[in-house]
C-alpha cells in the first residue's frame, strides 16, 4: 500500500512539473506578452554616438514586429560616462546602479552601447541567463576576453554575449581623402587617454597595419585640453600635415572642466586650417569637413538584427560577432568653404549626405 501511495505521489509530482514547465514555455513563446529590452548607454542622452545606435536598434525591432506599447517594453539607462561620470570611481558607481536596474527589470535582451557599458556591466553578467548584444565596441574583443572569458571565438562566441565591433574603416577614409587631395603627404591623428581613446588608438594601428594607404600618418596622444589646442596650432604651421583625424573626444583642462565632441569640434573648426577626417558620420554635422566615416545608425541596425534573433529564441552564443560593415561618405560644404576647398562633383554625387553648416 505504501509503495502504491509513493508511486502515486511521484506521478502527481511529474504532472505538476510537466504543466509548470509547459507554462514557462508558453510565457516565453507567447507573442501577446511584452518582450523586455534594456538599452544601456555609456553616454548621456542624445549623444552623437549613442543615439544613432539606439535608433538603429529600435528601427529594426519595429520593422520586425516588436512594437513599444504593444508587445515590447524598453528600459533605457544613460551612464553618462563621457561628460559627467568620467572617473574610474564614478564609472564603477554607475555600473553598479545599472546592474541593479537590469536585475530588477529582468530583460529578455540587454543591449550595451560603447565600451564603458560593456566593460563594467556586460562582463559582470557573463554566463548569466540574460542574452547580451553589444554595439560600438572599440577595444578588441580578445582583450576583453582576457579580463573575463565571454567568447570562445568571434565566429562562435559560445556564451550569452554577441554583438558588433566598431570597425573604423580608417584606411578607406584616408583613401577617399587622398583622392580629394592628390598631393597629401601626411595625416595627423589625435586620440585621448580615456579607456575608449586607448581602444581607438589600438583600432587605428590594427586597421592601418592590415591595409596600405597612399600617404604617411602619425598619432599624438593628447593628455589635456591645453595640449590639444597647442597641437592644432602646431599642425597649422606644419606644411607636411595635410589633414587631421580628431579622435580625442574626452579632454579636461587644468581647472578640471570637461570637453567632449561638441566643444572640441566647435573650437577645432574655428581654429584649424586643415581639413578634418570625421571618425563618425554625425561628427560632420558638428562642423568637421567629413569624408568616409563610421555610420553609427547602420551599426545599430546590425545590432538590432541580433536583438531580434535573441527575442525569437536564438542563442547569442551561436551568433558570430560582427564588424560594423558600413561607412558613410558625408561632407560639410560650409566647412569646405571655410577651408577654400572645392569638392569634385563626382564625389559629391557619390556622397550619402551633404551638409551645409551644423545640425
Amino acid at each position: 500500500m505504501k509503495k502504491e501511495i509513493g508511486m502515486l505521489w511521484q506521478a502527481l509530482i511529474m504532472i505538476v512539473f510537466f504543466f509548470f514547465g509547459s507554462g514557462i514555455y508558453m510565457v516565453h513563446a507567447s507573442s501577446d506578452l511584452p518582450h523586455r529590452v534594456f538599452i544601456l548607454h555609456s553616454y548621456e542622452a542624445n549623444h552623437v554616438c549613442g543615439q544613432p545606435q539606439h535608433d538603429g536598434v529600435v528601427t529594426v525591432l519595429k520593422r520586425e514586429g516588436f512594437k513599444e506599447k504593444e508587445n515590447l517594453v524598453f528600459q533605457v539607462y544613460f551612464m553618462d560616462t563621457k561628460r559627467k561620470n568620467n572617473t574610474p570611481e564614478l564609472i564603477e558607481e554607475q555600473a553598479s546602479l545599472a546592474v541593479e536596474k537590469i536585475r530588477f527589470f529582468r530583460p529578455h535582451v540587454l543591449v550595451t552601447l560603447d565600451d564603458n557599458a560593456f566593460r563594467t556591466v556586460a562582463l559582470r553578467l557573463v554566463d548569466s541567463p540574460t542574452p547580451i548584444v553589444f554595439s560600438g565596441m572599440n577595444s578588441q574583443p580578445e582583450d576583453y576576453n582576457k579580463i573575463r572569458p565571454f567568447m570562445d571565438s568571434r565566429s562562435l562566441p559560445g556564451h550569452n554575449i554577441t554583438g558588433v565591433y566598431e570597425k573604423l574603416h580608417i584606411a578607406d577614409a584616408i583613401k577617399v581623402h587622398s583622392r580629394l587631395f592628390p598631393g597629401l603627404k601626411k595625416i595627423r591623428i589625435f586620440v585621448d587617454q580615456s579607456p575608449t581613446g586607448k581602444a581607438i588608438a589600438k583600432q587605428i594601428e590594427v586597421e592601418l597595419a592590415r591595409e596600405s594607404i597612399p600617404c604617411s600618418w602619425d598619432m599624438k596622444i593628447i593628455e589635456n585640453w591645453e595640449k590639444y589646442q597647442g597641437e592644432i596650432h602646431a599642425v597649422n604651421r606644419d606644411p607636411e600635415v595635410g589633414a587631421v583625424y580628431p579622435a580625442a573626444l574626452l579632454l579636461k583642462d587644468r581647472k578640471g572642466t570637461t570637453y567632449t565632441a561638441p566643444e572640441i569640434f566647435a573650437w577645432t573648426v574655428r581654429t584649424s586650417r586643415k581639413p578634418e577626417i570625421a571618425l563618425n558620420y554625425a561628427f560632420t554635422r558638428l562642423g568637421l569637413f567629413g569624408g568616409a566615416a563610421v555610420d553609427f545608425y547602420a551599426m545599430g541596425l546590425q545590432a538590432g538584427r541580433m536583438v531580434t534573433e535573441c527575442l525569437r529564441g536564438e542563442n547569442p552564443g551561436g551568433m558570430a560577432i560582427e564588424e560594423a560593415d558600413k561607412y558613410a561618405l558625408v561632407f560639410n560644404l560650409k566647412r569646405a568653404g571655410q577651408l577654400g576647398i572645392t569638392i569634385p562633383p563626382d564625389i559629391l554625387m557619390a556622397a550619402d549626405e551633404v551638409i551645409n553648416g551644423t545640425k
